[in-house]
């Protein structure tokens, strides 16, 4: 069972959200649906997990019903658009990898979650590397979570067999693995190019975990990748999407420091609460010095607390001398880890990669004529004021704004159709299409306990 620790949140509220839509005026009874110079004959969506549909902290078999991809096939249907297929888990699987569901709030108003194990997409007895039921089916929707285009090029990346030495996440990716038939050494790059030959319409979202990594961790999980290889790789994956002239639509990538994972938990919050209590206590936190030491210091206002800091802060440690939880000691002694936190030269290193790969993304972008989802200026405008869809007010908090899901970074089915319609919009104008939209309001937001 998993307690945060912020800000109350008001569940009555996010039910009218959840279930509200405006009377509307029949806008679709005229409405005729056209291509215009594009053909969607064949779409493939390439991506991580965002275009997988991963939310809720897992990739499940209903997040994968509502992946952006698999709204945008159904609307291009009304223009010509063809079968796609997506690499479901069946019902019986329907768990997948496992997800966080949300089973109440505490009596301070603080939303509780739970772990919901996965099933029997897992194989029994499977090394932890390769856990889930292999799919051998056509797949259109190539969104593997996880993946950086800093992996493209990484051979045996689904291919457990080929590994030299223990499996790391740069090494293989099981979510690749599923979708990739045994035994076969092929990278990503590989697999998209192949599927490629045959696409007349295609969606790119890559680029995410290139910087996502590094913040979740509180910059100690990984490195951001260089700005040369993300253009390099990127430029590749667009020349061989379109090297048989098909059409497609690319996003930028968000400021993740704008997602509910880094805006729920505060320090002026925390601070304001145990001061309350009592007032010799402040929140202290650990982080990186020059020449990498690590230095414990007061936590400012502008530092970013992750979500999973709230099961952190406040509980004791052993080996602590001051009988407070981490984060309050006057002495300094059991500060906040520096996972939990993204100080503000952190916070300026993922922005200036998120504007240069964002610059490389839109550069290639306009070269080859493409479509263009600016997810990066979109979200930054949800996080500042919110955004209405059909008369229900959605924003980037947590769990009351319908957009983000449990884990804090992806949507929720809400989420995924507000991404689709901003794509579909994008489509429409580059193309002279007629694609029409959905109503973002028809499709869920964080499920509430029954």
């Amino acid at each position: 069972m998993n307690t945060f620790l912020f800000r109350k949140v008001t569940p009555f509220v996010t039910l009218l959200g959840l279930g509200l839509t405006a009377c509307q005026p029949d806008l679709e009874k005229d409405f005729e649906a056209s291509r215009g110079t594009a053909d969607f004959t064949r779409y493939i969506a390439v991506g991580n997990s965002l275009t997988a549909g991963f939310s809720d902290n897992g990739l499940y078999l209903e997040g994968q019903q509502n992946s952006y991809p698999s709204i945008l096939a159904n609307q291009f249907r009304t223009a010509g658009g063809g079968e796609f297929n997506q690499p479901l888990f069946t019902e019986a699987q329907s768990n997948g990898s496992g997800y966080l569901r949300l089973t109440g709030f505490s009596a301070t108003g603080s939303p509780i979650t739970a772990n919901v194990a996965g099933n029997a997409g897992r194989i029994a007895g499977a090394p932890g590397s390769a856990p889930y039921t292999k799919y051998d089916g056509r797949v259109d929707n190539l969104g593997v979570p996880g993946i950086r285009l800093a992996d493209i090029h990484t051979a045996n990346f689904g291919n457990l067999a080929g590994q030299t030495g223990a499996p790391t996440a740069a090494t293989f990716n099981p979510f690749f693995e599923r979708i990739t038939p045994l035994g076969n050494s092929q990278s990503y790059f590989q697999r998209v190019k192949a599927e490629a030959a045959t696409a007349t319409f295609f969606s790119n979202w890559l680029g995410n975990n290139d910087v996502l990594g590094y913040a979740t961790t509180g910059g100690v999980g990984g490195a951001i990748t260089r700005t040369d290889t993300f253009t390099l790789k990127n430029n590749r994956i667009i020349n061989a999407l379109t090297a048989n002239g098909a059409k497609g639509i690319v996003a930028t990538i968000p400021d993740v420091t704008n997602v509910p994972f880094f805006t729920t938990v505060r320090v002026a919050d925390i601070r304001a609460r145990f001061k309350a209590a009592n007032p010799a206590l402040d929140v202290y936190i650990q982080t990186t010095g020059t020449a990498g030491a690590q230095v414990v210091r007061l936590a400012t206002d502008n530092d970013l607390l992750t979500l999973p800091s709230s099961a952190v802060i406040g509980t004791t440690t052993t080996g602590n001398p001051f009988p407070v939880g981490a984060g309050l000691s006057a002495l300094q002694s059991n500060p906040v880890p520096n996972q939990f936190v993204l100080d503000a030269t952190e916070q300026t290193s993922v922005r200036t990669a998120t504007t240069a790969f964002n610059t490389a993304i839109v550069n290639k972008a306009n070269e080859k004529g493409l479509a263009v989802f600016d997810a990066n200026s979109f979200f930054s405008r949800v996080a500042a004021s919110g955004f209405v869809t059909n008369g229900v007010n959605n924003t980037a908090s947590f769990i009351a704004g319908n957009l983000f899901s449990l884990d804090g970074v992806h949507p929720t089915p809400r989420g995924y159709a507000v991404v689709a319609n901003e794509m579909i919009r994008a489509i429409n104008i580059q193309y002279g299409a007629s694609i029409p939209q959905i109503n973002p309001n028809d499709y869920r937001g964080v499920k509430f306990p029954q």
